[in-house]
Formats: C-alpha cells, sequence, structure tokens
C-alpha cells in the first residue's frame, strides 16, 4: 500500500517547505518502499511513497496531464482503467505512463 502526503500554503505568504515534506515523505517509506516523488509549487506540496503494481518502470507519482496543469497522488486501483484509458486515447488525450492513476488525471480533465 502506498502512502501519500501532503500539504497546502492557504495564506501565499511563503512557499511550500520541500523539506518538511521530504520529511513527511520518509515517515512513510514503510507504506510504499519501492520510489518516493513529490511536487511543489508556491500553494501545494504533494508527497508518495511508492508501492510498485502497475507499471513498474513508469509509475512514479506525483503524475500530471500533459501540460502539467493537474497533478495527483493516489492509492488505490481502477480495475477498469485499460478500457477508460483506450478511450480517452480515442477523445485525444495523450499519456505518459500506463498507470492507472494516470487516467484518473485525464477523466478529471473531462468530467471535472
Amino acid at each position: 500500500m502506498c502512502g501519500i502526503c501532503g500539504t497546502y500554503n492557504l495564506s501565499g505568504e511563503h512557499p511550500v517547505n520541500s523539506d518538511i515534506l521530504r520529511q513527511m515523505i520518509v515517515a512513510l517509506e514503510h507504506r510504499g518502499p519501492d520510489e518516493f516523488g513529490m511536487y511543489t509549487d508556491k500553494e501545494i506540496g504533494l508527497g508518495h511513497a511508492r508501492l510498485s503494481i502497475i507499471d513498474l518502470a513508469g509509475g512514479q507519482q506525483p503524475i500530471h496531464n500533459e501540460d502539467k496543469t493537474v497533478w495527483i497522488v493516489y492509492n488505490g486501483e481502477v480495475f477498469n482503467y485499460i478500457e477508460l484509458r483506450e478511450g480517452l486515447i480515442k477523445r485525444g488525450h495523450r499519456f505518459y505512463t500506463k498507470t492507472d492513476t494516470e487516467v484518473i488525471v485525464h477523466l478529471y480533465e473531462e468530467k471535472g
């Protein structure tokens, strides 16, 4: 089971502290020992400790859409992601992984 964490900067006065986010990820190492990833901007920090199950080589999180405007960390499984992915590709979405997680990002773009 993966570990996810994050922080949100409500005030906008100080940037997200990546050192604190890194410490949070390390604390979750027992949940996902295979890889660690993080995304930060001035408002949000997303962290992920991965237990690799799907797309072992390319599924490191956080995962984003084509133009990096939508990001996700996720712990779960979308059982029909292959069929959903095929439909999204037919509608013009471009994927850079083979994960079920990236399907959620593109579905969010379509459905909100």
